[in-house]
């Protein structure tokens, strides 16, 4: 069968639509080169339907991320990637049509998942480096992924299917969810955002009391979730022997996340548990020891860290430049790099440190 005469997975999420939204005809956008004939967007098709509750909403949902038409992977469990993403954004009464920048970005999330081969999960985020609405003076820099709360998974005829709902949040909210989890700060903030609405001209949840106070009972409870972080600026430079004296080995890492790690150190290695950094060219092992120690081999940096050693570096983990060197960490400095902060032409537009 031919893929226009087989869509099958196609109806199966459409059907889950209709099950809302009745006899609504949505908004759609469709892709007229698809991207294995070399065209730009990787999704076959967007569409958007008016939601009035809990308030005016656009409700987005890609097609393209699960198998739309034949089955082509061997997992006959799984639908493609496994996943749909929705996107729900607030609507004002006059709007007819969804914002481009939100189609644009999800066609982005498609141009990521189609390359990296990377898939997106309930309890996932990330950052933007910049407003998720380019231009724009919103505080949302970053994006969480939880389950859509209208859409469970389904089964089609290949294979399952979840409806994974992107939800716009701040810088702040951001580094919440490292040093604590994604979907416990968003079950505290949901009084506040229901359906997980984004909002561009929202403030930080974290402004809200029982927020704030929620985040931090669950990071002195709970500890970090976050057991890797993948980290652009990092790397690692052999200590030289001289004449007189030897140079130190030198761990790099960029001024945006040294204070974030620094945190992280708190939530894992104090909870007992292990932290990786993953860099371009090294990786680097933050574990729980009695003693202080390290070890390279191999691209692989393995750091045993005490309590007096997690509250010393984690004191010093700033986001500026700095040489940092620990009397208990002999031989190895960790170096703070300025980040540059550019735009998709590759101009900068924010340094940090």
């Amino acid at each position: 069968m031919s893929e226009e005469n087989n869509t099958s997975g196609w109806d199966a999420i459409e059907q889950q639509l209709t099950n809302i939204y009745g006899e609504q005809e949505p908004k759609h956008y469709g892709t007229l080169l698809p991207f294995m004939l070399g065209g730009q967007d990787p999704l076959d098709g967007i569409s958007a339907y008016k939601s009035e509750t809990p308030v005016p909403h656009w409700h987005v949902v890609t097609y393209g991320f699960s198998e739309l038409y034949e089955k082509e992977t061997e997992d006959a469990e799984i639908s493609g990637y496994g996943f749909e993403l929705t996107f729900r954004l607030a609507r004002s009464p006059e709007e007819e049509e969804p914002p481009a920048w939100a189609l644009n970005l999800l066609q982005n999330m498609g141009r990521y998942v189609f390359k990296s081969g990377n898939v997106f999960r309930s309890g996932d985020y990330l950052d933007a480096n910049g407003p998720i609405c380019l231009g724009s003076d919103t505080l949302l820099t970053a994006l969480a992924f939880v389950h859509d709360p209208e859409l469970p998974a389904i089964e089609t005829p290949n294979g399952r299917v979840e409806f994974i709902q992107m939800v716009g949040i701040t810088k702040d909210e951001l580094e919440s969810m490292q040093t604590w989890n994604t979907l416990g700060v968003l079950a505290a903030g949901l009084p506040y955002m229901p359906q997980y609405i984004t909002d561009l001209g929202r403030e930080s949840l974290l402004k809200m009391p029982a927020v704030a106070e929620a985040v931090e009972k669950g990071m002195e409870e709970d500890g970090s979730n976050t057991g890797f972080l993948y980290v652009d600026q990092l790397s690692w430079t052999p200590g030289k022997k001289g004449l007189f004296r030897t140079a130190p080995a030198v761990l790099g890492l960029g001024a945006k996340q040294a204070g974030i790690v620094g945190k992280l150190l708190r939530g894992r290695i104090l909870k007992g548990k292990s932290l990786t950094l993953v860099g371009p060219e090294v990786r680097v092992v933050l574990e729980p020891g009695e003693q202080a120690a390290a070890a390279f081999e191999d691209g692989e940096l393995r750091i045993s860290l005490n309590e007096q050693t997690v509250t010393e570096l984690s004191r010093n983990l700033l986001p500026k430049e700095n040489m940092i060197e620990l009397p208990a960490l002999k031989n190895i400095a960790i170096q703070i790099l300025k980040t540059h902060i550019k735009d998709q032409d590759g101009n900068v537009v924010e340094t940090i440190g």
